[in-house]
C-alpha cells in the first residue's frame, strides 16, 4: 500500500511539472502573483516561531513573548525607543536575508519570457531577483519610509537609516533621538507597509499602474496567470483579481501553487490547475527537467501518442 501511495504521488508529481513547464512555453505572456508563501518555501516565514525567527529575534520573543516576526510588528511596545528595535531588527533581517532559491529557480523558469510580477510580499524578494521594472509591489516595501501622520505624499530610502539603529540597540532599544523624522512635520516616520498608516499615495499608485501597463499590453495574447503561494488571509489582492481575469480574457490560463490551499473555482475548470505541492521542490524539479530537457520530450511523445 505504501509503495502504491508513493507511486501515485510520484505520478502526480511528474504530471504536476509537465503541466506547469508546458503552460509555461506555451504562454505569450506570464503575470506571476506571490505572497507568503513563497517566501516560506525560501524558509522565510513570518507567522512562525522558528530557528530564524529565534536567529534574529530572539532578544524579543524572551523579553516580550512575541511568537513570529508579524506579531512582532504590531505588538504595542511601551516606548517608542523599543518599538524601533524592533523595526530596525525586522529591516536588518529583511536586508540580511539572501534571496531564496525558489526565487532563484523561478527565474530560471521564466528566462526568456514576458513576464510581470505582483507581489504583497514586503520582504524585497522579488526586487532583489527580478528588479523593481519587473516587480510591483502592491503593499508596500520594508525599504522605505514614509511619515506616520502621513502629513505628505513621499517615500524615503531607509535601509542605511534603519542599519544605524540596528546597531545602536541596546537591551531591545535604540536612542531616542536617532529615530527618523518626517522631513516636513517633524513626526516620527513609519514604514512603507501595509498597517493602520500605509500611505496610498504616488509611489503606491506607480505600482497598480506597472501591473495594469502590463495586463493592457498583453490581455489579448496567450496570457498565463501564475498564483504563488496566496493563502486565505488576503486573497481580494492578487487572487481574486487572477480568477476574474482569467474567467474573462478568452486566451488566459491559471495555475495555482499552495501545499495547503491550492483552489480553483469550478468556472476555471478548463483553463487552470491548482497544483498543491511544496512550491520549492516543484520549482526545483522544473528547472531541473527543463535544463535537461526531460518534459519537452515526455510532453512531445504524449502529443504524438494521442494523434
Amino acid at each position: 500500500m505504501k509503495i502504491q501511495s508513493t507511486a501515485a504521488s510520484a505520478a502526480i508529481h511528474q504530471k504536476n511539472l509537465e503541466i506547469l513547464l508546458e503552460q509555461i512555453e506555451k504562454a505569450e505572456a506570464i503575470c506571476v502573483g506571490g505572497a507568503s508563501g513563497m517566501s516560506a518555501a525560501a524558509g522565510y516565514i513570518w507567522y512562525k516561531d522558528d530557528e530564524m525567527f529565534q536567529r534574529y529575534f530572539g532578544n524579543f520573543a524572551n523579553k516580550y513573548g512575541i511568537n513570529s516576526i508579524f506579531n512582532g510588528f504590531y505588538y504595542r511596545f511601551q516606548t517608542r525607543e523599543e518599538r524601533w528595535a524592533y523595526i530596525a531588527t525586522l529591516m536588518h533581517y529583511v536586508q540580511d536575508c539572501p534571496v531564496g532559491q525558489p526565487y532563484q529557480d523561478l527565474h530560471r523558469l521564466l528566462a526568456h519570457k514576458n513576464y510581470s510580477i505582483v507581489t504583497t510580499n514586503q520582504d524585497t524578494q522579488f526586487s532583489q531577483e527580478f528588479g523593481d521594472e519587473k516587480t510591483a509591489i502592491i503593499q508596500g516595501d520594508w525599504r522605505y519610509f514614509q511619515c506616520s501622520t502621513p502629513c505628505h505624499d513621499g517615500v524615503y530610502p531607509g535601509m542605511e537609516v534603519a542599519e544605524e539603529l540596528y546597531q545602536a540597540t541596546k537591551n531591545c532599544r535604540v536612542p531616542g533621538e536617532l529615530i527618523p523624522k518626517c522631513p516636513k512635520c517633524g513626526r516620527d516616520m513609519e514604514p512603507w507597509v501595509r498597517g493602520y498608516t500605509f500611505l496610498e499615495g504616488i509611489k503606491y499608485r506607480e505600482q497598480y499602474d506597472k501591473w495594469n501597463r502590463f495586463l493592457e499590453e498583453n490581455r489579448h495574447k496567450k496570457i498565463l496567470f501564475l498564483e504563488l503561494g496566496i493563502g486565505r488571509m488576503t486573497p481580494m489582492f492578487i487572487q481574486e483579481p487572477f480568477w476574474n481575469l482569467t474567467y474573462n480574457l478568452p486566451q488566459a490560463s491559471y495555475i495555482t501553487i499552495n501545499p495547503t490551499d491550492a483552489l480553483l473555482p469550478k468556472q476555471l475548470v478548463n483553463k487552470g490547475w491548482a497544483i498543491q505541492e511544496d512550491i520549492a521542490r516543484i520549482f526545483q524539479d522544473a528547472v531541473h527537467q527543463k535544463e535537461s530537457g526531460d518534459v519537452i520530450v515526455n510532453m512531445k511523445k504524449e502529443k504524438e501518442s494521442h494523434g
